[in-house]
């Protein structure tokens, strides 16, 4: 029995593997896309099931982009950065070569060696502390404050009218009393 049927969703990718003769030549330099990866294609049974809140999910981790908001930009930091050499001194190219990569290479594996060891930990550390204080701040602070709220409404009132008929009136009548002088200043 034939479980391929021609004719059905049939669909042509494209296969670059970057060894064709010809080179593009374009003026602005754009991220190669890698056209080997096809776009997993979805039965209709699968959209039913899935929730908008699943594909709007801040959960799925960012691979790309992983500082989206840009808070760690200070970290940024290169070889020239750190060590620069000035004119006058310098040592051998070979030394300033080798430096340069051992400073990257040491940087990025003690950055990877910590985050093994640290990351899962502290994930868990920071989910815990935002989950606990979330869950107090909706169920315990924010109630509390709306009580509050409700609960002196008749001193929110009791203010606005003793305001209204105590300071209000005292302020208007100092502005119209101050209101008729004026200042002549005189050279003798």
């Amino acid at each position: 029995m034939d479980t391929m049927m021609k004719g059905e969703d049939s669909e042509e990718v494209e296969i670059d593997l970057g060894d064709s003769d010809e080179l593009e030549d374009s003026d602005e330099q754009e991220e190669p896309v890698a056209l080997w990866k096809a776009s997993p294609v979805q039965d209709e049974e699968e959209n039913i099931h899935t929730s908008t809140l699943v594909e709007i999910s801040d959960t799925k981790p960012l691979l790309n982009n992983r500082d989206p908001r840009g808070i760690n930009d200070i970290l940024k930091v290169t070889f020239e950065d750190v060590i620069a050499e000035p004119v006058s001194v310098r040592s051998g190219d070979r030394v300033w070569i080798w430096s340069n990569a051992l400073f990257e290479v040491s940087r990025v594996w003690i950055y990877r060696i910590v985050t093994v060891l640290l990351a899962i930990p502290t994930s868990i550390f920071s989910g815990l502390l935002f989950g606990i204080l979330s869950c107090l701040h909706i169920w315990l602070f924010s109630p509390c404050v709306q009580c509050l709220l409700v609960c002196t409404r008749w001193l929110q009132s009791l203010w606005s009218i003793v305001m209204g008929i105590i300071v209000q009136p005292f302020f208007t009548s100092a502005s119209r009393c101050c209101g008729g002088f004026s200042v002549h200043l005189a050279r003798e």
